[in-house]
């Protein structure tokens, strides 16, 4: 006879799914350089879409504050369900293999080989999904000024802004896709994405591969920023995300749950 869990709760423990995630990440290191780049295309095409819905959900109301930006959160949310369920390559999400690399189950050099072909890999999804939106017409009209409205706000920020926001950006990010590992099905993992994702666009914060999409999608809708502007925005969120994600969840949960204990 099966005994219940006298919680209620069906989910792995935390100390699980800290050996889930260092699992995930080994496999991820040796994953084909042609694998690699064709599930990281697909994540930046997949945040893409989140990106462009949460273009259009902004389109007419105040995109600063409100009831109407958390919507715009839920819906964003859409292209971190498509990477975890679907499955896919996400530069920020692989942040928490740093767990397998302290642990010396991968090496270094597999670790910044991953980040290196996977951000490559999202950078040239963003930026194909941003040129078909384009070619459809969309960004010609009112979603087109919320696009570039967009862009420019990001492109504004300063070093010091764009890295802060980056860092909390992704400590949220990197603990939705751990909590992803907690599910049993698919939609407990689309409920453990779903609000970590949207409580990151509500605050503002900066994701770099939600980045690779917007900048790009509002520089074809007008904007007026220039291309170092977006590049030391892109450079500054990035170096953040790595921060919040690789030190900020990652580390502090290998501390907690697989560092090696005395004899």
């Amino acid at each position: 006879m099966q005994t219940q869990n006298p919680t209620g709760i069906d989910a792995y423990k935390p100390a699980q799914i800290a050996e889930l995630v260092e699992t995930a990440g080994v496999a991820k290191a040796h994953l084909t350089v042609g694998q690699t780049l064709t599930l990281a295309i697909l994540a930046g095409v997949f945040i893409g879409f989140g990106g462009a819905a949460f273009t259009m959900v902004m389109t007419g109301v105040d995109p600063g504050f409100g009831p109407a930006r958390f919507l715009g959160g839920v819906v964003f949310s859409l292209g971190l369900i498509l990477v975890i369920v679907g499955g896919a390559e996400l530069f920020t999400g692989n942040a928490l293999m740093t767990i397998a690399a302290v642990d010396g189950k991968i090496s270094p050099r597999a670790l910044l080989r991953n980040w290196s072909l996977v951000y490559l890999g999202n950078l040239v999804g963003s930026i194909a999904l941003a040129l078909a939106f384009a070619a459809t017409g969309l960004l010609d009209g009112p979603m087109g000024a919320t696009a570039s409205a967009i862009a420019n706000g990001k492109a504004d920020l300063s070093a010091t802004q764009a890295f802060a926001r980056g860092v909390l950006c992704n400590a949220l990010v990197c603990l939705a896709v751990w909590l992803s590992f907690a599910a049993r099905t698919a939609a407990g993992k689309i409920m453990a994405v779903l609000w970590p994702i949207a409580a990151f666009v509500l605050l503002g914060l900066e994701h770099s591969v939600a980045n690779m999409y917007l900048l790009p999608q509002g520089a074809l809708a007008g904007a007026d920023f220039g291309l170092g502007a977006a590049m030391g925005n892109l450079f500054w969120v990035t170096i953040g995300n790595i921060v919040g994600g690789a030190g900020g969840v990652a580390l502090a949960y290998r501390f907690a749950y697989l560092r090696k204990k005395p004899q």
